[in-house]
Order: C-alpha cells, then sequence, then structure tokens
C-alpha cells in the first residue's frame, strides 16, 4: 500500500488527499508533525525522504515523490480512468494555470516556513503577519476570481487539479480572516466542493493526527 505523509493542516497535503479520495485511493496515513518538537519534518530520517523538509511525500512502491503537484499529476498518469487532469491540450492548461497561480504565486509567500523567518529574522510582529497573509492571498484570488465564470460548481467543467489546490487555499484563507465575499466565484467553487464527499474525507479536521480538542 503506498504512504502519504502528511499533516492535517498542510494545505500541500490537502490537494493530495483529494485527488487520493477521488480516485478511491486508499494508503497509509503517515503524521509529519510541522511544529512538534521544532518540526519533524527537520528530522534527518524525513530529511532522506524529503530533503526540502516539507510535506507532503508520497511512497508508492520503489517510487518516492515530493511536491504535490508532482505528486497528483503522478497519480494521474497512474489511474487514467479519472481525470484530474483533462486530456484536452487547452483544459489542460487552463487547469495548470490556476494551479500555478496558488501553487508558485500565493502558497510559498504564506507557508510555514516564511512565516517563521518573518519573525524571526525581521521581527514581524502577529499582526503584520496576518495583513501580509491577507494581501497575498488577495492578490492571487483577484487573478483567479477572472479566469473563472460564474454559477460553476467546479474551476472548469468538471473536478480537476484546479479544484485540488483551490480549495486548500480557501481552507486557508478562512482560517486567516480573508473575506470571500469578495471573490464570490470562488466562494461558490468552495462551498459546492466541500459538500462532495471526497473533499469531506481529506479536509483538516478529518485526518488521523487532527487534535481532539
Amino acid at each position: 500500500m503506498a504512504s502519504l505523509f502528511s499533516y492535517f493542516r498542510s494545505s500541500c497535503s490537502f490537494r493530495v488527499r483529494i485527488v487520493l479520495a477521488f480516485l478511491e485511493q486508499d494508503y497509509e496515513y503517515r503524521s509529519i508533525h510541522l511544529l512538534h518538537a521544532g518540526g519533524e519534518q527537520h528530522f534527518d530520517d524525513y530529511k532522506l525522504l524529503n530533503p526540502m523538509a516539507q510535506v507532503p511525500s508520497y511512497l508508492d512502491e520503489d517510487i518516492q515523490l515530493t511536491q504535490s503537484v508532482a505528486i497528483i499529476e503522478y497519480l494521474n498518469a497512474k489511474f487514467p480512468d479519472k481525470e484530474v487532469i483533462p486530456k484536452d491540450i487547452i483544459k489542460a492548461a487552463k487547469v495548470r494555470e490556476v494551479t500555478e497561480i496558488i501553487n508558485s504565486g500565493i502558497q510559498p509567500l504564506q507557508n510555514l516556513k516564511l512565516l517563521q523567518t518573518l519573525k524571526q529574522e525581521f521581527n514581524m510582529s502577529e499582526e503584520q503577519k496576518i495583513a501580509w497573509i491577507i494581501q497575498v492571498i488577495e492578490n492571487g484570488f483577484n487573478a483567479i476570481e477572472k479566469k473563472l465564470l460564474m454559477n460553476q460548481k467546479f474551476c472548469f467543467d468538471q473536478f480537476s487539479m484546479a479544484d485540488a489546490v483551490l480549495v486548500p487555499q480557501v481552507f486557508n484563507a478562512i482560517r486567516f480572516g480573508v473575506e470571500l465575499d469578495k471573490f464570490p466565484k470562488i466562494q461558490s467553487i468552495y462551498q459546492n466542493c466541500m459538500d462532495l464527499d471526497y473533499f469531506k474525507k481529506a479536509a483538516p479536521d478529518q485526518q488521523p493526527d487532527t487534535p481532539k480538542d
């Protein structure tokens, strides 16, 4: 059985969990706590698997993969009966476009490692940190909102990698106080997706390492 090294609140891990649930693939959940003991992602044995000291990591027999988008691309190719990335080249490019706005333009600018650096090296206050996060997310969401049509259940005409990447970022946006009413298309897609069983199964509050309190 494949193994997913994950943290319940990691948006990148959430992406992969959504796709695995959509594809109905079982896996062993292996928790990597990003805060315990200075962060288990920094432990030497884990860094042998993931030299970037990040989650997720995915093991499938002798295949070792890191980086959520690479893992999703692999799963899409391995299980082609249920498309996560369209075969049509234009549709696929549009899915990857929305994916990369988040993957390159939002998430790295507000991830745990950067926020810890801003606090430790530049003495950024909690209020400044939250303001930074909101600005980064809203900049990206403004771009995505312009790419979407109204009254869509998904980013495009069916579930895709774009939805698997967007929904965890919306989850983070809500957590940090972004006003989703500014982004009605994104808000509608998020609400639709979170009503679906495979999104519910992948949600942060449903994971083995979710705190009980």
